[in-house]
């Protein structure tokens, strides 16, 4: 994999033009500031801190700072 893109704040909309494919639907970023790319809806593991998937249905988007607000993260591609 290429070094990932710099990853949105969690508020402000996603690069979907740099998502790995067009079924890669959704992005998030962990509580450790680590940002992924998800094929499948994710779920929020508060215990980890962490947004959980399939390995094989995410990948790393980027990292950035720690987030206290991880959990208002998750953007969904347009339709």
């Amino acid at each position: 994999m290429d070094s990932p893109t710099a990853p949105p704040s969690a508020f402000l909309p996603a690069d979907w033009s740099a998502a790995p494919g067009p079924q890669w639907r959704w992005l998030a970023q962990d509580a450790d500031g680590q940002w992924f790319w998800y094929r499948t809806e994710p779920q929020l593991g508060w215990a980890g801190g962490v947004w959980r998937s399939n390995s094989r249905n995410q990948q790393l988007a980027g990292r950035g700072a720690p987030n206290p607000n991880w959990a208002q993260s998750l953007q969904t591609r347009p339709e």
